[in-house]
């Protein structure tokens, strides 16, 4: 089959018509799906390191924990402003010091729900896998 070009679309002597694809570098594209990759691991570490400070949190809640406990009020304080937002949605539990604020269970649901919302609409703007930035690592 030869090929003749006609205003930058690539025609092919059976009559289809099949647009040019302009190629970007190899590296820039690597760098460009390396970030985005990047990226989606700096958030799901993010929203990790937020699920084990709330997950403490209720832990610390129903064994009773002693508030005036260093280690225990430094859970406290980093999670509450992750709690806070959702205080009072739901009531709070308690039963012979032990208490359950099912509010936390609810950001902590929130908090995953957003990150993965985050990372699809990222992927939905600029697809990337594991694969993808893995397989590029040897074309580079």
């Amino acid at each position: 089959m030869s090929e003749v070009r006609v205003h930058e679309k690539v025609v092919t002597t059976n009559d289809t018509v099949v647009p040019e694809v302009p190629m970007e570098h190899p590296a820039k594209v690597y760098q460009q799906k390396k970030a985005i990759f990047r990226t989606h691991q700096a958030i799901w570490y993010v929203v990790g390191v937020i699920e084990v400070l709330l997950a403490f949190r209720i832990l610390l809640k129903i064994i009773s924990a002693n508030p005036r406990s260093p280690f225990v009020d430094l859970i406290y304080t980093l999670s509450s402003p992750f709690s806070f937002p959702f205080q009072g949605v739901l009531s709070t539990s308690v039963s012979s010091g032990s208490v359950v604020e099912w509010s936390t269970f609810v950001a902590m649901v929130v908090y995953v729900i957003v990150a993965l919302g985050i990372v699809e609409l990222m992927k939905f703007v600029k697809p990337t896998s594991v694969e993808e930035v893995e397989s590029n690592v040897d074309a580079v």
